[in-house]
């Protein structure tokens, strides 16, 4: 009995109802799936037409290669042979993957070796670009080149000495204005106007002398002067250059700060100077008191003086770390740089000697000197507390503790008040003199990225995080 598919004997026969051929079980169902036939007569089939046969086991006989000595050790020859050679194939595969592997350890190798070379290179011609005293401010003919000088000059000397005489001389006695803000009537600070998002990334708000207008640069190159009495953009500004990072008021002249470098400065409408002292972006902008002084610092390791009058670079000083805020001392004779490694470097205006250094231990968010003189305010980056220093004895004495991620801050004209932005809210801190103790008249849920004191601090003028101006005052 064999099958009439395969010619063999069939270990499970079945057969077929339509032919009454005998079959392989396991074949005859594979071709019925396929073809629902029956192979023989090619008539309709189907597995229920099968009928399975009872038969004793089947031993299937040795091949007859198999039966004799000689042929069984041709069998066991083959079978070397077939193992020799796939042991000389596996061998052959080895010693290929051996090189493969060696020749890519080679390659790995040589890669951070060229990487390591590489950035040796760029840290190393970084730090030459840093050291590039180059101005490509744009002069009368606009693609004129100067070589910056490294002092300040004579004039410059003399007008920087005589503001400090002048200030420093009556600051101990100045008296509080009569028509100044009061504690009381910060405690009653409600929010008495807001305006609709002007400019998105907006970093700073300065305000000018007689607190009606505010300057708000963004993300974009574009800037606009803010009437706060009005409470409109008075007038658009075209920045360029990259995003506006800091801005400030020299007198009825508007100055910028861009991410690429430029610091310009507009009147009426104009662009009047155009500064481009650093290698890379500029971080901070800070007004001399007398006003014929500008500083910027950057990333580049860099402090630049601006003489405004004759509208050139004057001078400009290397420290050890990127610069990240900057504030002059009320009296003009100290200049203060925040560094990102955590320094407040305090630099004396007219030699560019190091006069002090402050640790916050954190790269320096933002800075403010006191009108007493003798106090600076500092924030570091991410922190939630403002360090207060003594500038006479070079030590922390106050630690604010404000509760939320704090921005910006701003001492009054009278260094009672202390006015921070937060991430989540608007705080003011007050120290009294005659207490010798700080208190918290203020504490207001409005998140807040810059802030300014409006005219006789009668009010605050704060930046909200998309851009937006929000007044705080009596109502």
């Amino acid at each position: 009995m064999l099958c009439a598919i395969s010619g063999e004997a069939p270990r499970v026969p079945v057969a077929s109802r339509k032919s009454g051929n005998v079959f392989e079980k396991s074949l005859i169902e594979a071709y019925i799936q396929e073809n629902g036939k029956d192979p023989v007569n090619n008539e309709d089939l189907s597995t229920d037409d099968l009928v399975e046969l009872k038969s004793p086991r089947i031993v299937r006989p040795r091949p007859p290669t198999l039966t004799s000595i000689p042929s069984l050790l041709s069998k066991f020859q083959d079978e070397w042979d077939t193992l020799a050679l796939e042991n000389y194939t596996l061998k052959q595969h080895l010693t290929q993957t051996r090189q493969e592997l060696s020749t890519a350890l080679y390659q790995h190798d040589a890669a951070v070796r060229v990487v390591a070379r590489l950035s040796r290179e760029r840290d190393e011609a970084r730090d030459a670009l840093s050291r590039l005293n180059v101005n490509d401010a744009a002069a009368n003919n606009g693609d004129a080149m100067q070589v910056d000088g490294q002092e300040l000059s004579s004039a410059l000397v003399e007008k920087v000495e005589a503001t400090k005489e002048k200030l420093s001389k009556n600051r101990r006695k100045r008296a509080v204005p009569d028509d100044w803000v009061t504690s009381d009537a910060i405690q009653s600070f409600k929010v008495v106007a807001t305006s609709e998002p002007l400019y998105i990334g907006a970093q700073s708000l300065p305000v000018n002398a007689t607190g009606d207008l505010a300057l708000v640069g963004g993300a974009n190159g574009i800037a606009g002067i803010w009437s706060i009495p009005e409470k409109k953009v008075l007038r658009e500004l075209d920045v360029g250059a990259g995003a506006v990072t800091d801005a400030l008021w020299i007198d009825d002249r508007a100055a910028f700060a861009t991410v690429e470098g430029h610091i310009k400065i507009f009147q009426d409408g104009d662009e009047v100077a155009n500064f481009r002292g650093h290698s890379g972006a500029v971080t901070a902008l800070a007004l001399h008191p007398c006003k014929e002084i500008l500083a910027s610092v950057g990333p580049d390791k860099s402090y630049i003086y601006y003489d405004l009058r004759a509208l050139a670079q004057g001078f400009q000083a290397y420290t050890d770390s990127s610069l990240t805020s900057a504030e002059f001392h009320p009296d003009g004779h100290l200049f203060a740089a925040g560094g990102a490694d955590g320094q407040i470097k305090i630099f004396v205006v007219t030699s560019g000697a190091n006069a002090a250094n402050l640790d916050v231990s954190a790269p320096v968010q933002a800075l403010s000197f006191s009108e007493n003189g003798t106090w600076l305010a500092a924030v570091s980056k991410g922190s939630t507390n403002v360090s207060i220093w003594d500038l006479r004895k070079s030590t922390q004495i106050k630690l604010l503790e404000v509760g939320c991620q704090i921005e910006s801050l701003r001492w009054d004209w009278t260094g009672q008040f202390l006015a921070i932005a937060g991430r989540s809210e608007v705080v003011v801190q007050q120290y009294s003199k005659s207490t010798k103790a700080w208190s918290e008249p203020l504490r207001t849920p409005i998140p807040a990225v810059a802030l300014e004191w409006g005219a006789h601090a009668q009010s605050l003028v704060s930046l909200t995080p998309d851009g937006s101006i929000t007044i705080l005052g009596q109502k």
